[in-house]
């Protein structure tokens, strides 16, 4: 038995009554400042020292 489709109904935002005019207004566009580069460390405690030290996170 083949399967049926039900026909699918175009529409315009007229017949729905919907309003599609812009609501947004685009001041301007900038790209985000760069990255700073990573830095290495060479064991455990070094890491933990740049945390504690230099980042505040610890």
């Amino acid at each position: 038995m083949k399967a049926r489709r039900k026909p699918i109904a175009n529409l315009t935002p007229g017949e729905l009554e919907v309003d599609v005019a812009p609501r947004i207004q685009t001041l301007r566009i900038e790209e985000p400042p760069a990255r700073a580069s990573g830095t290495l460390v060479s064991n455990a405690a070094e890491l933990v020292d740049k945390l504690r030290n230099e980042a505040g996170v610890i």
